[in-house]
């Protein structure tokens, strides 16, 4: 009975260790909800009201729903979040297919290029990139947005997809090709459903790396008609103050949308990055 007790002890400790770090981890995301959730007063209420009540939301009317620029960023968001999710796709896709399948020189270079890019901060990245979109007439365009934000994800794709394919047996393309498969067909009909965990979890993470990203929004767009929700955001810090409710409104918006993915597609998530991790 005593040994019983103690094997449960530690049990009970880590689960009171993770609890107390997720609630620390999700506190922020709390309080950003209920600040929406309050009066301009209630926010600098001292001592801090927790819990918002009666919730008010003001915040969200003027902020969002009578905000054409707010309604129109978040548009934005979703087109340059999309845009960047199939981009990396396409491009990622065969990569790491040639990647796992080709016997291509300099093949273990090339994968520690991609693995230096993920360390690189996007500030270095942001002003070639607007020189050069300066020079082609792209700036303040989608194409300018997904193009940057891919250089971003393409690296993690390809990185997160080339195992999957590796866990994919040669036979099976072999026996495509018996049947009449060329090279291509055989990758599109056959290579490519098998693989599919690691498609969804690497588009999972191209649409939310898009949807999120703030410094090349800030960086190649100016007009407030292309600029997406990271930098309407921004508006509402001003000179002279800012104005916290309807800020947090704005940021909840904007949020909903990652919890919602994260939340139906968890499983998918956390398989592909672990099932493609079997065959290096």
């Amino acid at each position: 009975m005593n040994a019983s007790r103690s094997n449960r002890r530690p049990g009970w400790g880590w689960t009171v260790l993770s609890t107390i770090i997720v609630i620390g981890y999700l506190f922020p995301v709390y309080w950003m909800a209920a600040t929406s959730l309050k009066t301009n007063a209630a926010v600098y209420a001292s001592p801090p009201q927790i819990v918002p009540w009666p919730p008010i939301f003001k915040a969200y009317v003027d902020a969002v729903i009578n905000n054409p620029l707010a309604l129109r960023s978040i548009l934005n968001s979703a087109i340059v979040g999309t845009g960047t999710m199939l981009l990396t796709l396409v491009l990622a896709s065969p990569a790491a297919y040639a990647l796992a399948r080709l016997n291509l020189r300099g093949a273990t270079l090339f994968m520690l290029l991609l693995l230096i890019t993920q360390l690189l901060p996007a500030i270095i990245i942001a002003t070639p990139l607007f020189v050069l979109f300066s020079r082609i007439e792209l700036v303040n365009s989608y194409p300018a947005l997904i193009l940057a934000d891919t250089t971003f994800t393409l690296p993690f794709a390809v990185i997160v997809l080339r195992p999957f394919f590796l866990t994919v047996p040669t036979e099976l393309e072999a026996a495509a090709k018996i049947d009449g498969c060329n090279q291509f067909s055989a990758f599109w009909r056959v290579i490519l459903p098998l693989v599919q965990p690691g498609l969804i979890t690497v588009a999972v993470f191209a649409f939310l790396m898009g949807w999120g990203e703030f410094l090349f929004a800030i960086t190649l767009t100016t007009n407030e008609t292309i600029q997406p929700a990271t930098a309407a955001l921004n508006k509402f810090i001003g000179q002279y103050g800012t104005q916290w409710n309807n800020l947090m409104a704005l940021s909840t918006t904007v949020a909903l949308p990652i919890i919602i993915v994260f939340a139906s597609l968890q499983r998918y998530i956390v398989g592909g990055l672990t099932a493609g991790s079997v065959k290096q």
